[in-house]
């Protein structure tokens, strides 16, 4: 479910603010989250799982900073809008099909290497790798908490490999920082907010508004 939550944040940030701004401005509000999860999950962590994967990411990160050096803001919205809408797909098969979806993926070196390429690649270009790396934990046939802490090491993990690249890139800024402090009492508020709504929500309602808001907005960034 983090991962679709994701998708939807991703999306509203790049509505709100230009495209590149969105992603640089995202980044440290993740690494808060990323921090909590980290310290809540800290023993609940498959860490072969994690070596493996990532020299392929780094190969994708470092696709990814040459790809944002180049595109301009209007240029980063539809890629954007459009690897959203891929993602939602790629999470409605897997909730149909089940099991049966993880089967049709291979347990190879090139599974691994494909998912961690494409993973390092969309974590850096838009902050939008959970659901890639929802599909490659699945796969993994992880337990539900080893399934979060894993993913939760891995977050962490890029997104401060991410901050060296996004600051050269002019992406992080002092006025970016200083704009981050403020919001993070919005989320700290927002977050006990939604535990308490997600409690009397039925989970498949809140997954299908997500997906919907996010499907929605996706659409907004690639019409412009």
């Amino acid at each position: 479910m983090l991962q679709v939550w994701g998708i939807l944040v991703v999306t509203i940030f790049m509505i709100i603010f230009p495209a590149r701004e969105s992603v640089g401005i995202l980044l440290p509000l993740l690494i808060v989250g990323d921090l909590f999860a980290v310290t809540y999950y800290r023993i609940n962590v498959v860490w072969r799982y994690l070596f493996s994967l990532v020299p392929w990411v780094l190969i994708g990160i470092v696709i990814g900073y040459f790809v944002l050096d180049y595109v301009t803001s209007e240029q980063l919205k539809p890629m954007i809008g459009i690897l959203v809408l891929a993602l939602i797909l790629l999470h409605i098969s897997r909730e149909k099909l089940g099991e049966r979806f993880n089967e049709m993926l291979p347990g190879s070196k090139i599974f691994t290497f494909s998912m961690g390429i494409l993973a390092g690649f969309t974590t850096m270009i838009g902050n939008a790798a959970g659901g890639v790396m929802a599909i490659y934990l699945l796969v993994k046939g992880l337990p539900k908490k080893e399934f979060v802490g894993t993913g939760a090491w891995f977050f962490l993990f890029v997104n401060v490999v991410k901050l060296p690249f996004y600051i050269s890139l002019g992406m992080i800024t002092v006025e970016s920082i200083t704009f981050n402090m403020w919001l993070i009492p919005a989320i700290l508020v927002g977050a006990i907010i939604g535990v308490k709504v997600i409690k009397i929500m039925p989970q498949k309602v809140f997954q299908v508004l997500v997906l919907l808001f996010a499907a929605l907005g996706a659409i907004r960034l690639i019409i412009g």
